[in-house]
């Protein structure tokens, strides 16, 4: 029994896992090998890897391929990608810091109160900015798309992470905001 994988959709899986591929190698170097500047210069790295997801998404349509559903979840990729990522290379940077550097203990998100009102706006933020530079990025492929060629799966992208933004909306920062930002003294 054949399993198709799309070529475009085991870039994208390869680029995820270089990103986790090139931060481990970022911390290990920093923290394990002593090696600071190889550290944050691999860590720095961790970008290249949305550029190569972008550069082969951008390849395969210009060389004929079809908008699909894998040319769609590429810029979701990278949006998320490029709005979170920096988030998840702190949040990695400080649990292998505690772990192997005596570092102090990680950061934890607020369970109350207007801390957690405000992080929870911040991290929608980041959504946002994820949902702009994927639909710029839908944008983009639909512009570079060959003459004629069905771009249908490019917008319905836009649809499904428009439906993501205000799910995202109104189930943390507006909940929150609204009915659970009582004080840090009222704790269960």
């Amino acid at each position: 029994m054949g399993f198709d994988v799309d070529p475009l959709v085991a870039v994208i899986v390869a680029g995820e896992a270089g990103f986790w591929v090139v931060l481990g190698a970022g911390l290990v170097a920093r923290y394990l090998l002593c090696r600071r500047t190889t550290g944050a210069v691999l860590l720095a790295c961790t970008p290249l890897v949305d550029l190569v997801v972008l550069g082969a998404t951008v390849l395969d349509l210009r060389g004929g391929g079809s908008a699909s559903w894998s040319h769609g979840l590429a810029a979701a990729y990278l949006g998320i990608s490029v709005a979170f990522g920096p988030c998840m290379v702190r949040w990695a940077d400080r649990r292998f810091a505690h772990r192997f550097a005596s570092g102090p203990p990680p950061w934890r998100p607020p369970r109350f109160g207007r801390a957690r009102v405000r992080y929870e706006w911040r991290e929608w933020g980041n959504l946002v900015l994820a949902w702009v530079i994927a639909c710029a990025v839908l944008l983009g492929l639909v512009a570079v798309a060959p003459p004629g060629a069905d771009t249908g799966q490019l917008w319905g992208w836009m649809v499904r992470l428009s439906i993501v933004l205000v799910i995202w909306f109104i189930g943390w920062p507006l909940w929150v905001t609204l009915f659970d930002s009582r004080g840090a003294e009222v704790r269960p």
